[in-house]
């Protein structure tokens, strides 16, 4: 390895849909500094929170078809079971849901739980509540992915949050996307669903902190498939 691959393997990569936002905080700095010192640290702070918030570290994502993976980092806030949001047409009985609620410092970065074909990405508008009631999954914005997998229809719910006020999400319906595979985010702290069938069984508790792409939430039981690709 070189110096400068040392260097590079050193910083955590910025995603490029932070670039506008990190531009526009380093330009109002300048802006602010001109007229006073004590304004330009103040911008000079947020610019580089917002590089902070857009980073996008690479994880290295566990393989076997029979686990599910947290789709972001943060806290796990319920465990238990819900009923999926109508859009979804996943039907009004119960699933198992497990939620995982980011804040303004946590990596943004959504992944997909489990590999799979993307059968219906529904978005719907709706309140900024606090991500962190157990409401926010009815009431607030949101944007669903649903995901028939080796195990099962599984839905990946991005909820927008108090602060949060713009989903992403780059996925496309009818396409594959792989475990752990980035398909979005939610700007300035947030939370994401993942609405499992009832024979998942929960491998994570209420406030423990999850790493997305990394951390198993859930396992399924019986033989593994093999999977495709492995994604990090």
């Amino acid at each position: 390895m070189t110096l400068l691959d040392t260097i590079k393997n050193t910083f955590v990569p910025i995603h490029r849909e932070g670039y506008p936002f990190i531009a526009a905080f380093g330009a109002a700095t300048l802006f602010l500094g001109y007229f006073s010192s004590i304004l330009f640290w103040v911008g000079l702070i947020l610019t580089a929170w917002c590089i902070y918030f857009y980073r996008d570290p690479e994880r290295v994502t566990p393989v076997d078809d029979r686990l599910v993976v947290s789709p972001a980092d943060g806290v796990i806030s319920a465990v238990g079971p819900a009923v999926p949001p109508r859009e979804l047409g996943l039907g009004a009985g119960e699933m198992t849901r497990i939620s995982v609620f980011m804040n303004v410092f946590s990596c943004h970065m959504n992944r997909a739980p489990v590999r799979g074909r993307i059968t219906r990405i529904e978005h719907r508008p709706g309140k900024f509540l606090n991500a962190e009631l157990d409401k926010a999954s009815s009431e607030n914005e949101r944007n669903g992915l649903v995901i028939d997998s080796p195990n099962g229809t599984i839905a990946a719910v991005q909820i927008a949050g108090l602060v949060a006020r713009r989903i992403v999400c780059w996925a496309e319906a009818g396409g594959s996307i792989g475990i752990g595979e980035r398909f979005g985010l939610i700007r300035f702290g947030s939370r994401v669903d993942v609405f499992l069938p009832a024979n998942a069984v929960p491998r994570v508790a209420v406030g423990q902190t999850a790493v997305g792409g990394e951390t198993v939430l859930a396992e399924f039981g019986g033989a593994a498939v093999a999977p495709l690709v492995r994604i990090s």
